[in-house]
């Protein structure tokens, strides 16, 4: 029984202690062993040994799924923010809003039913689509059960990475081989670039296959997108966001919000308070395109005074939890305003 009991411990202090590669510290659990905890855990919840096997053979450590993970940055302490304008000529070109067009069209149909169901717009839909893997041409190449389980070894995020590499498991279980689970090095696969976790949450099939393929059915990608954006809060007949024209000599500043958000707190604090869009309009601030009174909305000037200004409404806090980052939002939204018009 002592045994037993040093051996459970020892199995505990495996899970909780935060391990790097060989490579870059002596010692520590080598990825073999880890590679077998993961597995232990993933059958505890269900996953098949089959499974387990065609996903975990031949498994070594990716080393630059490592550097690419250490080269990310942190929270920025700079108090400033690159212009929007470059970012938006880069995203929101002439290919990709073409490209987009085309996409739109050739679905009018499937579109609308989706947009009926789900009430989030096709031209959303299809920007999500566009920005992601441009329009399903990039979805990344990397082996996802190397990659999740090197990440979750490599111990700096280890409780995302082990939870999602068995969310991969348990997506592998419903059929999809390893080859098909390909995707970025940090997770995401598919058309809509989504995470195993988000895959079972929030896939769904769109055309009645019995399956959420979101890797080469349309249907299922654009379906699976909207049911993220109805889960997100997408309130269905409003816009994202409306261009504005503010006074000259219009501060900005003056109506910051001063609430901090407990996500992406740097994201949300370019944001204005809120206000209807009546309470905007006796200030000044006039949409150029029409937009209900009564909505609520937020100011957002991001280059500074004299640049472009727009009404942000909660529809844009919906894009902003597919990635919380006001350049992808803006583009997204804009592109989506092209892909339409």
């Amino acid at each position: 029984m002592k045994v037993l009991r040093f051996l459970t411990t020892l199995f505990a202090l495996t899970l909780t202690t935060s391990f790097a590669p060989l490579s870059a510290q002596e010692g520590g659990l080598s990825y073999d062993a880890y590679l077998e905890i993961l597995k232990a855990q993933a059958r505890a919840q269900g996953v098949s040994e089959p499974t387990l096997e065609r996903m975990t053979q031949g498994l070594t450590p990716n080393e630059r799924v490592i550097r690419l993970d250490r080269a990310q940055p942190g929270s920025s302490s700079d108090p400033g923010f690159p212009p929007l304008a470059p970012y938006l000529q880069t995203h929101v070109n002439s290919i990709r809003i073409n490209r987009g067009r085309d996409v739109y069209r050739e679905h009018p149909t499937l579109l609308a039913q989706i947009e009926r169901e789900y009430g989030v717009p096709g031209e959303i839909i299809v920007a999500i689509f566009g920005h992601e893997t441009s329009y399903g041409t990039i979805k990344g190449d990397f082996d996802m059960s190397r990659s999740l389980s090197t990440l979750a070894w490599e111990g700096r995020r280890r409780d995302l990475f082990a939870s999602e590499w068995i969310a991969l498991m348990k997506v592998a279980d419903k059929g999809y081989s390893r080859g098909t689970l390909v995707g970025s090095w940090a997770g995401a696969f598919g058309n809509p670039q989504f995470l195993p976790s988000v895959y079972l949450r929030l896939a769904v099939d769109g055309d009645g296959d019995g399956r959420a393929d979101i890797f080469n059915n349309r249907a299922d990608t654009f379906a699976s997108i909207a049911n993220y954006f109805r889960a997100a809060g997408w309130r269905p007949g409003q816009p994202w966001g409306v261009r504005v024209s503010i006074p000259s000599g219009f501060d900005v500043d003056a109506f910051r919000t001063e609430l901090v958000a407990q996500v992406c707190p740097r994201v949300h604090e370019r944001h204005s308070q809120w206000k209807t869009v009546a309470e905007w309009r006796k200030l000044g601030v006039q949409p150029q395109v029409p937009l209900s009174d009564s909505v609520m909305a937020s100011l957002f000037q991001p280059d500074g005074p004299g640049t472009g200004a727009w009404l942000l409404t909660s529809n844009y806090r919906a894009i902003l939890e597919y990635n919380c980052s006001n350049y992808y939002a803006m583009s997204v939204g804009l592109l989506a305003d092209e892909i339409a018009r």
